[in-house]
């Protein structure tokens, strides 16, 4: 039986115990990226944390029982505007963003379906795009429209946000005072201020398909009916997890519950709804028109991806975190202890309860690295750390990639120190310390260890 796993549900404004559907098919759903720009360091945040929480539901429960579906908005608004103010394909756009959200997300340590899918095996993560998804979301459409949930006007479909009760649950917002709030320019073809598009004619130029609900023009999705309709198809009716950013709670998540509930006649959507907190930079919001908003791959130009990572994982999910340059120097100096003391050694076969219990208690990361601190067995260390996505890499491993990044010549820095040894040996110190400054302004530091070896690192 698997360890007692206690998560904080938005849901229930309450830390519970999570009980699987089934522990043979834990499944986990979050909200990925729309893909029109380079993807900012505020959106690392949530791919990071629920990565922590695969490989821990993982760990719990077997790689081979977990299901994880992390979605991509490849239909927006803004990409059509990007594309178009770009002069290229609406297609090249949305691939050539995901190729490089792909490559920043790699070096932040994220498992994706290559390192995880086994061929023949139930998928472990799946990333499905909402123009593969089309016809899930047409259905759910139609199938809304028959139950009463949704009406066709002016060539959309809408959803009849009156018809469900208790809609609102999930944000806790009172009906009326949403109504009272959304009575700016409202369309005049909506029965009520709340009600939300599912579908929508497409204007000129604009991605289209052929309209559900008998609507003749071509039209295209809402952006809530995707997620209903892609954890539809790979997660089922009802599912385990929900996940992402508290910025989605509403309307964006509560939309979706009222889609996917009354589309299918379920309780809930997920059992379990999780939101990680926001991100400001150097103690203030995060905004172009400040000038601090900084993309993932920015800040990898100048931090290593596990430093990044950790740097992240230092404050509980729930909780705002301040993305300071003084918190990345932390987290890289911690991972330099770290690799010391792990060296080259081998993760032990089991975690440490001192590090496995914090985690349990709602992703305390914080407590957790407290605990790392105290390991003082390289093996466990290591165990613990890769579990959290952490020292993924030997001591001599990660030197050798900060040589190769370097571009310093490996074979000139070994003859410079056999020629230092040599100096030592003949107590030539003028001799020594002239080659050492040498080696310093090549970018290399020496360390000469008590029994007379001498070994070197590329500087930071």
């Amino acid at each position: 039986m698997a360890p007692l796993l206690r998560l904080y549900n938005t849901l229930t404004r309450a830390k519970e115990p999570f009980r699987p559907i089934d522990s043979a098919n834990v499944r986990m759903y979050a909200c990925g990226p729309t893909v029109y720009d380079a993807a900012h360091i505020g959106n690392a945040r949530p791919i990071i944390v629920f990565d922590l929480l695969f490989r821990l539901l993982r760990h719990l429960y077997g790689a081979e029982a977990v299901t994880y579906a992390r979605n991509v908005t490849d239909v927006d608004d803004k990409i059509n505007a990007r594309a178009q103010e770009r002069g290229i394909s609406i297609r090249a756009l949305t691939d050539g963003t995901l190729a490089q959200f792909h490559a920043d997300i790699r070096d932040l340590g994220v498992l994706m379906a290559p390192d995880v899918n086994i061929p023949g095996a139930r998928p472990a993560f799946v990333e499905p795009r909402a123009t593969d998804h089309i016809a899930e979301m047409a259905s759910i459409a139609e199938r809304l429209v028959a139950a009463g949930h949704a009406y066709v006007a002016a060539d959309h479909v809408l959803f009849d946000v009156p018809s469900m009760p208790d809609y609102g649950a999930l944000s806790k917002r009172p009906l009326d005072e949403m109504e009272a709030g959304a009575r700016v320019d409202v369309a005049p073809y909506k029965r009520s201020p709340l009600d939300f598009v599912l579908w929508k004619p497409s204007k000129p130029g604009e991605p289209s398909w052929p309209s559900p609900c008998g609507i003749v023009p071509p039209g295209r999705p809402g952006w809530h009916i995707e997620c209903s309709a892609m954890a539809w198809r790979h997660l089922g009716e009802t599912f385990d997890i929900h996940a992402g950013g508290i910025d989605l709670v509403f309307p964006h998540h509560e939309n979706e519950v009222a889609q996917s509930r009354c589309c299918f006649g379920t309780p809930v959507m997920a059992n379990v709804w999780l939101h990680n907190g926001f991100l400001q930079v150097e103690g203030e919001k995060m905004s172009k028109s400040l000038g601090n908003f900084v993309t993932i791959r920015e800040v990898l130009n100048d931090w290593p991806g596990e430093v990044v990572r950790l740097n992240m994982l230092k404050t509980q999910y729930r909780q705002p975190i301040d993305w300071t340059l003084r918190g990345l120097d932390e987290a890289s100096r911690m991972l330099d202890r770290w690799y010391e003391a792990v060296g080259d050694a081998a993760p032990a076969a089991s975690v440490p309860d001192s590090v496995l219990e914090p985690l349990l208690d709602d992703l305390n990361t914080p407590a957790a690295l407290g605990a790392l601190h105290r390991l003082d067995e390289p093996a466990a260390l290591k165990a613990a750390a890769n579990l959290m996505g952490l020292l993924r890499r030997s001591r001599s491993e990660r030197e050798q990639a900060a040589v190769a990044a370097s571009g310093i010549d490996a074979a000139a820095v070994e003859a410079l120190i056999a020629a230092r040894k040599e100096a030592r040996a003949r107590k030539d110190w003028a001799e020594s310390d002239r080659i050492r400054d040498t080696l310093t302004a090549l970018g290399v530091s020496v360390k000469d260890n008590k029994d007379g070896t001498t070994t070197w690192t590329a500087l930071p």
